[in-house]
């Protein structure tokens, strides 16, 4: 007998699940704001392939505004923009997979399947530059999801953000798990000749099983390591994010991270503590279960130990750090390790080259 699912529910489920290869999630959760209920198809066709290529659908949508303001203390950024809502990298751990369920999506299977593209992005981005009230702040590219998902090599949105932060002089953070952001370095050079660029790669660990399984889609831990390098040996400021760490997964890999990224000229380091909000929880924990099954009850148990005895910590300032001895003694490891292996370099964004008139010859035409 085979399984499959139809928009599935985990809810009272008693049969076994196909593994889906080259995904992180492995069902699609049901929607908070979606009236449709999931259920659990059973079926006798052998001919149902579960690990068929499902191309990725892309659904276009109109955006208000370019930039979203940020009320978290925790990003350490005013602003942020997404060009993209779901992410193809398909990192199981996401926490942006919750912001799905608001277009009426599954924070599972769907958030990796189903991109919603902001088609007038640009427009409305220098809609806001053009403000003769705007005041200059770094934005973050990636606060919610990756702008360098691999659908960013055809489409290209990213690429025209960093071409319109670099017409009004705007500062723009980035952070990233993609490789593909080399292909950018002739305008993160330009930007960064005036120090409005900084870059965070994010990294998980060497283990490569580990990440295939962890974040299906995303750059190798060798591809990230020389993209730092690269963006290094070009002038733009680099830093790595070891992120998220999951106790009994990859906590031990901190040391490792960091000594080979800043061998090859990353200048920060940060860390996040992974937490399970909302429909992440469910997800991941089927996704334990499948990929570590002989350990899962012990990462989970770890998990919980650093958020007070659950999976998820929604508190501004303790969330991404985690609290209690274990969470202590991650921290310690990631500050001994940062202070033997990165070589610190301060970093100001200029903020006080914007141009707001910059793209005015280009709005007069319309």
């Amino acid at each position: 007998m085979r399984y499959f699912y139809s928009m599935i529910s985990t809810a009272n489920q008693q049969a076994p699940l196909p593994y889906v290869k080259g995904r992180g999630a492995q069902f699609n959760s049901p929607s908070r704001f979606s009236k449709i209920n999931s259920e659990l198809i059973i079926s006798d066709d052998l001919s149902v392939d579960f690990n068929q290529k499902v191309k990725t659908q892309l659904i276009y949508t109109m955006a208000k505004t370019a930039i979203n303001k940020v009320e978290s203390s925790d990003l350490g950024f005013s602003y942020s923009l997404n060009p993209y809502q779901g992410c193809e990298h398909g990192c199981v751990y996401c926490y942006a997979r919750n912001t799905h369920e608001y277009w009426g999506y599954s924070a599972g299977l769907d958030f990796e399947q189903k991109i919603l593209v902001k088609r007038n992005l640009i427009a409305a981005l220098e809609k806001q530059f053009s403000q003769k009230s705007w005041k200059a702040k770094p934005i973050l590219l990636s606060g919610n999801t990756d702008c360098y998902q691999p659908i960013e090599r055809e489409l290209g949105l990213t690429r025209k953000v960093l071409q319109t932060c670099l017409k009004f002089k705007h500062p723009v953070a980035i952070i990233t798990k993609n490789a593909l952001i080399k292909r950018d370095m002739d305008v993160l050079k330009a930007l960064a000749e005036h120090n409005l660029v900084h870059v965070m790669m994010s990294i998980t660990g060497q283990d490569e099983h580990l990440r295939r399984a962890l974040e299906p889609r995303t750059s190798t831990f060798m591809q990230k390591i020389e993209t730092i390098q690269s963006l290094a040996e070009n002038g733009i400021p680099v830093g790595v994010m070891v992120a998220p760490i999951i106790p009994g997964l990859n906590s031990q890999q901190i040391p490792e991270i960091l000594l080979a990224a800043g061998r090859v000229g990353a200048t920060s380091a940060g860390m996040t503590m992974v937490r399970l909000n909302g429909s992440v929880e469910p997800l991941f924990k089927d996704w334990l279960l499948k990929n570590f099954p002989d350990r899962a009850d012990k990462v989970w148990s770890q998990i919980c130990e650093t958020h007070g005895g659950k999976v998820n910590d929604s508190r501004p300032g303790v969330r991404m750090r985690g609290e209690g001895k274990l969470a202590d003694s991650i921290q310690r490891l990631f500050t001994l390790s940062k202070d033997r292996f990165i070589k610190s370099k301060a970093f100001e964004f200029n903020c006080s080259d914007f141009n707001y008139k910059a793209g005015k010859a280009q709005l007069t035409l319309f």
